[in-house]
């Protein structure tokens, strides 16, 4: 079974940081947008994936003690570890090696999408939280 992470990063505004995956035939959910992430490689955590592909995807390098851990679930497509982090970034200035590119979200406009995987359920489930994002 695929074993993968994603993570919600907010910014200081209440906002989550989505992305436009690539428009190419034979991956899932082609030109969606999605929480960013990926799958595990050989030996390595959770925690450590999250922040790999977050620094190869959008060179962005999150400290370990600033990704927390939200949920582990077992998902229509796998085993998805989510993680949640505080970020001001300026996305003018990220580079993505992946994806179309980023937006800063609303929960109301996440809630106005059809996002791909299960991002909505996990998105509306961290909106619901109390204490999980800026105001909340």
């Amino acid at each position: 079974m695929d074993e993968g992470t994603n993570i919600v990063m907010i910014n200081p505004a209440g906002r989550v940081l989505l992305y436009l995956r690539d428009d190419k035939p034979g991956i899932r959910f082609p030109n969606t947008w999605c929480l960013p992430g990926g799958y595990l490689e050989e030996g390595e955590t959770p925690h450590e994936c999250i922040r790999r592909e977050i620094e190869e995807e959008m060179g962005v390098v999150l400290g370990a003690d600033d990704v927390h851990h939200l949920c582990s679930e077992e998902r229509s497509y796998g085993i998805e570890h989510t993680f949640w982090a505080e970020a001001d970034l300026d996305l003018d200035r990220v580079v993505l090696t992946e994806g179309q590119r980023l937006r800063w979200f609303t929960p109301e406009e996440v809630a106005a999408h059809e996002l791909g995987y299960e991002d909505n359920a996990i998105l509306a489930e961290f909106f619901a939280r109390a204490g999980h994002h800026p105001g909340g």
